[in-house]
């Protein structure tokens, strides 16, 4: 494929975010009709540099690929969030949390809970769909804004997936930049550390100010009357840390979640026919209590299907202009002008930040930058470990703040939030890249590749 113009590559890019920012926030309207215009755009334009129909298609295919695995957890999560709920396990946690919960340090409290099950599960997704959906319905219930307590827990829960050797994103972040794991996850907290610092300062002044009843125990009493707690609920919450521990890969641990929990259903005394209604459409409490059904009625996997559809149409949109060599086109010109290790670090911050906007995808927003830039960090005399913690600081993390992000719109049905809603609150991901930056400004924790032959 010929090198493709500069020029015609940015007035490409600048078209889809015209289509995208114009469709979403400007006129409000939901991810997955701009989404299916800026593709159609993008290969209308590939078509007049002569890339075939049959090509555009490889390339959009090419991208859905890459997020199968991802697609087919969210359906995977979808039949455990409504499976939890049928038998009883997030109720107790909703139960437990109303019996044990201040209401003044509730936010905080949920911050460090969402962040030390993130490190031991090593997985945001999952900490957000077990814990983070009763933490929801507590936070609500007592009168916190529903964006202000999902912005809290999605920032928990990006510092324990940033924090653990069992984080995928972690994990591809030190195999791009080629560094040891433990040393990266080590000089990541150089910034993530003030992050979640200044995210637990905030969430005690919100705690203390956000307009909460203020009366747990009055708000609590009828829905705690109403919920019958189960040992059963230690199982299944003990077999998502025991996995974890032995590195079982998400796909099959979540398998293994959902076929113990199914078999305790089915157990139980249901049928068949109202265990498959449950996993496919999601859980319908018999209570008419309003505040109860509003908790308790979701799950399924055909829940998650608009958030699937909204993920296929961006990592195909992803596939084009990666593939296509749109994006390249219009980072190579710009790399080569780059004259110091601060704009070196800056550059890898927006790259990260843009590719996520552009493509909605984590994992390539977090690839792009490190191969971009690897050469440079060499060239500037950084270590390849100041290399990756940009790389996570803000491709991994930014994708939480995109609407048609893979994250950001897993978080936004799981949550019951929109992404616009959430995004003022999610100080962990909005403060990563500026501790990143000030870090390249200050060469505070900016390691130096001196430093890796200085150890050796």
């Amino acid at each position: 494929m010929k090198t493709l113009n500069r020029t015609f590559a940015t007035i490409l890019l600048l078209g889809v975010v015209f289509i995208l920012a114009g469709g979403i926030i400007g006129l409000g309207l939901a991810p997955i009709a701009p989404l299916l215009v800026a593709i159609a755009w993008v290969v209308m334009c590939m078509r007049l540099t002569g890339v075939s129909f049959k090509d555009a298609q490889a390339a959009l295919i090419k991208g859905i690929e890459a997020g199968i695995a991802p697609l087919f957890l969210f359906l995977l999560i979808g039949a455990m969030i409504a499976l939890w709920i049928g038998t009883g396990v997030i109720p107790t946690m909703i139960w437990v949390g109303f019996k044990l919960i201040n209401p003044q340090w509730f936010l905080p409290t949920a911050l460090l809970t969402c962040a030390l099950v993130g490190m031991m599960i090593g997985s945001a997704f999952t900490t957000m769909s077990t814990v983070g959906v009763a933490l929801m319905g507590i936070g609500t219930t007592i009168g916190f804004h529903p964006a202000m307590v999902a912005g809290f827990i999605i920032s928990g829960a990006i510092f324990g997936d940033k924090s653990s050797p069992l984080s995928d994103s972690t994990n591809l972040a030190a195999a791009v930049a080629e560094v040891d794991l433990f040393s990266h996850l080590k000089n990541l907290m150089w910034t993530t550390i003030p992050a979640l610092l200044v995210s637990l300062l905030l969430a005690f002044v919100f705690g203390l100010t956000g307009g909460h009843s203020g009366n747990l125990a009055a708000e609590g009493a009828s829905l705690t009357n109403l919920i019958q707690p189960t040992w059963w609920a230690i199982v299944p919450i003990a077999l998502i840390f025991v996995t974890a521990l032995k590195k079982v890969p998400a796909i099959p641990s979540l398998l293994i979640n959902v076929s113990v929990t199914s078999l305790y259903f089915l157990f139980s005394g249901h049928s068949l026919t109202t265990w498959s209604n449950l996993v496919v459409n999601g859980f319908k409490t018999t209570s008419h209590n309003a505040t109860l059904m509003a908790l308790l009625n979701r799950g399924g996997m055909v829940a998650m299907m608009d958030t699937i559809m909204l993920i296929m149409l961006a990592l195909g949109l992803g596939g084009l202009l990666s593939n296509l060599g749109i994006l390249r086109a219009v980072m190579n010109p710009l790399v080569s002008k780059l004259k110091s290790q601060r704009s070196l670090v800056f550059a890898t911050l927006v790259t990260g930040i843009a590719t996520n906007f552009l493509v909605g995808e984590q994992y390539l927003s977090t690839m792009l930058p490190g191969q971009l830039f690897k050469e440079d960090y060499k060239r500037f005399g950084l270590s390849p470990l100041a290399l990756s913690r940009a790389m996570e600081d803000s491709g991994a993390i930014a994708n939480y703040l995109v609407p048609w992000g893979v994250a950001g719109a897993f978080a936004s049905q799981t949550l019951h939030v929109s992404v616009l809603a959430f995004v003022p609150f999610t100080f962990l991901a909005l403060f990563s890249p500026v501790f990143s930056l000030l870090s390249a400004l200050t060469g505070i924790g900016l390691r130096q590749a001196k430093e890796d032959a200085d150890q050796k």
